[in-house]
C-alpha cells in the first residue's frame, strides 16, 4: 500500500518527521552527548520496560560504567547491583558480554557495521538497527513493539506481530516507509509515536500526523490491531525459600550463571517443608527457630511462582560448613553488599528490615 494519497500528499516519512521536530523526545538523557555506547545500553534498558523506570537506572548505570572498557572490566556483581529491579537479568549479563566482546574483538570501539553489531550477544536487528541510526544516523530501519504497533494499524495487517508471517510484512513495510535521510530522527519519531500517541490503550488518533490514510483508523478498527498473543493458562509452581538469619545478617548464596536470577544472590530453596532440616543441616546449621513470614506470589513471563519464607533463628553463631565461601554471603541488612539481587529476595530483605 502507498504511503501516499496524491503525489501532492506529503510521504509518511515526511509527516512523521514534520510531527517530531514539533512534538518529538529530545531531552532524555539518552539523548545528551549522544554516542553508540549510550543509545545501547539505553536500548537495551528500554527493552520491557517503560521509559520513566529507565531513567533513574540508566543515569546511576553511566555514572558507574560511563564507557565500554569500565563495563567490560566490572566484576559481574556490580554490574547486575546497578541492574537490580528492572528485572530480565539477563540483559545485563549479554550487556557485559558484548563489552567484553567489543574489547576482544573492536579494539574497544562500538562496531559501525550492522551485521558485526548483530553478533553481539544480546542484540537483534533492529536493536542493532537503532544503535547505529540513532548514535550514527546510518538508514536502517527498526522494528520495536512500539513501531510494530504504529505500522499493523496504518497498514490494518492482522494478526499477532510475533508471529513470522506478519512480521516480515512489517518489515517491508518499515524497509519502505524508512528515508535515508534523517533516518535517526525518523527512527526515534516512530518509537515516540508508539509510546505518547499510538499507544495500547486509548489512542490519540487526533493528534496522529499519519491518521488521513491509516487504514485502523478509517475502519474505525484501531483496538483491533496489532492483535494480541493467544492467552495460555500460566502454571503455578511453589517454592520455600530458607533465610538463616544471625544478628542481623542472612546467609544468600550465588545463583548458577545460566537460568533463572542467573548471576544474582539469593535464598536456598526447597520444595517441601520436611526438606528444611535436612538442607538446614547441609547448611551447618543443626539447631534454629523457624519463623514463617507472608508468603507472595511473583511472577514471570511464563509462569507464577508462589513463594514462602521461612526465616531460620539460629541459635549460634554460624559455622560455615557444606558452604563454599566464594559462592556465599552473609548479608548484613544494616549495611547492604553491593550485589545484584532478584525483586523476591529485595522484598523479602525489605520485610526483615522493617521488623
Amino acid at each position: 500500500m502507498s504511503a501516499n494519497k496524491s503525489s501532492s500528499t506529503p510521504s509518511f516519512a515526511e509527516r512523521i518527521l514534520a510531527w517530531f521536530a514539533q512534538h518529538g523526545r529530545k531531552d532524555l538523557p539518552w539523548q545528551q552527548h549522544k554516542s553508540a555506547y549510550s543509545v545501547w545500553v539505553s536500548e537495551i534498558m528500554l527493552q520491557q520496560t517503560q521509559v520513566t523506570t529507565v531513567i533513574g537506572y540508566y543515569q546511576r548505570f553511566m555514572q558507574r560504567f560511563p564507557d565500554i572498557s569500565s563495563l567490560a572490566n566490572a566484576a559481574q556483581d556490580e554490574v547486575l547491583h546497578h541492574w537490580t529491579g528492572l528485572g530480565y537479568y539477563a540483559r545485563a549479563r549479554n550487556l557485559q558480554r558484548a563489552a567484553q566482546q567489543i574489547m576482544r574483538q573492536h579494539a574497544g570501539e562500538f562496531p559501525t557495521d550492522i551485521d558485526a553489531v548483530i553478533a553481539l550477544p544480546g542484540i537483534g536487528r533492529s536493536t542493532a538497527a537503532a544503535i547505529l541510526s540513532l548514535a550514527g544516523n546510518q538508514g536502517h530501519s527498526i522494528l520495536d513493539g512500539n513501531v510494530k504497533r504504529v505500522l499493523a494499524r496504518h497498514a490494518a495487517i492482522s494478526g499477532w506481530p510475533g508471529d513470522k508471517k506478519m512480521e516480515n510484512q512489517l518489515w517491508a513495510l518499515a524497509d519502505q516507509y524508512t528515508p535515508k535521510v534523517h533516518t535517526g530522527d525518523y527512527n526515534q519519531a516512530m518509537m515516540d509515536m508508539g509510546a505518547t500517541l499510538c499507544t495500547r490503550s486509548s489512542p490519540r488518533c487526533h493528534a496522529c500526523p499519519v491518521a488521513d490514510d491509516c487504514q485502523a483508523y478509517l475502519q474505525n478498527r484501531v483496538a483491533e490491531f496489532p492483535a494480541k498473543k493467544a492467552k495460555k493458562t500460566i502454571p503455578v509452581r511453589s517454592t520455600i525459600m530458607l533465610i538463616p538469619s544471625w544478628q542481623q545478617h542472612v546467609l544468600l548464596f550465588k545463583r548458577p550463571a545460566s537460568g533463572i536470577w542467573g548471576g544474582l544472590w539469593g535464598f536456598y530453596q526447597i520444595d517441601q517443608l520436611h526438606q528444611l532440616q535436612t538442607q538446614s543441616e547441609a547448611l551447618g546449621f543443626s539447631e534454629f527457630s523457624p519463623h514463617f513470614l507472608l508468603p507472595f506470589r511473583h511472577t514471570f513471563s511464563h509462569f507464577h511462582l508462589d513463594i514462602q519464607p521461612v526465616q531460620l533463628l539460629l541459635a549460634e553463631a554460624p559455622n560455615y560448613n557444606g558452604v563454599q565461601e566464594n559462592q556465599q554471603l552473609w548479608y548484613n541488612l544494616k549495611q547492604p553488599a553491593e550485589v545484584g539481587l532478584a525483586v523476591p529476595t529485595i522484598q523479602i530483605l525489605s520485610s526483615l528490615n522493617a521488623v
